[in-house]
């Protein structure tokens, strides 16, 4: 276990992070749960389960991914130098791969030949499809149907790979009820069947092994940190829905109370609309997908409708980690609306020629307004979360273009 500045260790025996985390399931899961919990703890230190993972995450994913200094951004917005982490450049072109190889390891250690993944953006449908062809495992994937109108790329980037993909059209047909779809299947399926969470939420031990697969990101941000400047990044910056990303990055980062960390949720059409996806910054602590956290809901409890632009961040809950660390005061949540992520998606594909995940680009356009106010001699990572060919329908159609 690990321990942050404020002394407490995360998550406990019960897979609680402070009042947050936990087991909320159905009983049918309860079991399929500990087994998890079980094989993961005993395997996660396993010499030869830790080489077989670093093989895949080098000669399969691609890492370690680059620290890339952007030296024409940090120009155009003065202060800080801005950095960014290049997770864009993974095989699949996001982070997700770095957690889907890990329960994938493990879902073929536990002798399962179905993996089932809930996806928002389609980045971890397709990771998760990825694995599973490489490794002769049936995949199913569900995904909300409004997600696989705007993320039609990835939909078929799945169905190539041999995946199943199931519209879900229940609810917001958003991530919200693709994941709730994902666990009913589970429940009918436990023999067989493991379920690839794609976030750090959902019931013990989720978001600890998922966090634990991402955290391969701050590890290496460390060592290139050292190795380009000699010393730790000033602040760290990355987006958060349910939050894998920023938690990969900033969770070997916890103990270093010089490194200032930032994450940035979905602000939507404005906070003030109640059209947005930020939890941290306007929900407050319930009970959503198997895990007490901070949710979006009504004075009755019911889950509120989110809104965001980035299919992604479109999720009313976030990472329980990250709920801990947000009372705790180690991370600042802030938030960022839809048109400023899109003015930040095309400054940097027009500055430095790479184009950013509409996820990513909500931190981005945080980092914008951070650099000046840190002042020159400061460093930023970004955590360039994926890359945005998965987005280009979305934004060419919100400006009234036609790509067909």
């Amino acid at each position: 276990m690990s321990s942050n500045p404020n002394n407490y260790a995360y998550p406990d025996a019960r897979g609680h992070f402070g009042p947050y985390g936990g087991r909320f399931v159905a009983e049918t899961l309860m079991q399929p749960l500990h087994a998890l919990e079980e094989a993961y703890l005993s395997l996660r230190d396993d010499p030869d389960f830790r080489a077989e993972l670093d093989r895949d995450l080098k000669l399969y994913v691609g890492r370690p991914s680059p620290l890339y200094p952007a030296e024409r951004l940090t120009k155009r917005w003065g202060g800080a130098e801005i950095h960014l982490k290049r997770e864009d450049l993974n095989h699949t072109g996001a982070h997700k791969i770095n957690n889907t190889v890990g329960q994938a390891l493990l879902a073929k250690h536990l002798g399962k030949t179905r993996i089932i993944a809930e996806t928002g953006a389609g980045q971890h449908g397709v990771a998760s499809a990825t694995i599973a062809a490489r490794l002769g495992l049936k995949c199913v994937v569900y995904m909300g149907a409004e997600d696989v109108e705007r993320q039609s790329p990835n939909v078929y980037r799945m169905k190539l790979l041999g995946a199943e993909v199931v519209p879900v059209s229940s609810g917001t047909r958003t991530l919200k009820d693709a994941m709730n779809e994902a666990l009913r299947d589970w429940v009918t399926n436990v023999d067989d069947t493991f379920y690839v969470i794609g976030t750090v939420a959902g019931p013990h031990p989720y978001p600890m092994l998922v966090r634990d697969f991402n955290a391969v990101v701050g590890r290496e941000l460390r060592g290139q940190c050292q190795e380009a400047f000699g010393a730790l990044p000033d602040a760290l910056v990355a987006c958060v829905g349910g939050g894998s990303n920023a938690i990969g990055m900033f969770h070997p980062f916890i103990p270093d109370s010089s490194v200032r960390m930032i994450g940035v949720e979905a602000g939507g059409y404005g906070i003030a609309t109640g059209q947005h996806a930020a939890p941290l910054s306007a929900g407050h602590p319930g009970v959503l997908h198997g895990n007490r956290t901070y949710i979006m809901a009504d004075e009755n409890g019911q889950i509120s409708g989110t809104h965001s632009v980035s299919a992604g961040l479109d999720y009313p809950g976030v990472g329980p980690e990250h709920a801990w660390l947000k009372d705790t005061g180690r991370v600042e949540y802030v938030s960022v609306n839809d048109d400023d992520a899109i003015a930040a998606f095309h400054e940097l594909t027009r500055v430095e020629g790479i184009i950013p995940a509409l996820e990513t680009a909500h931190a981005l356009a945080w980092a914008k307004r951070m650099a000046p106010e840190m002042g020159a001699g400061k460093r930023l990572v970004v955590n360039l979360s994926g890359r945005g060919d998965k987005d280009l329908y979305t934004v060419a159609k919100r400006e009234g273009l036609k790509l067909d």
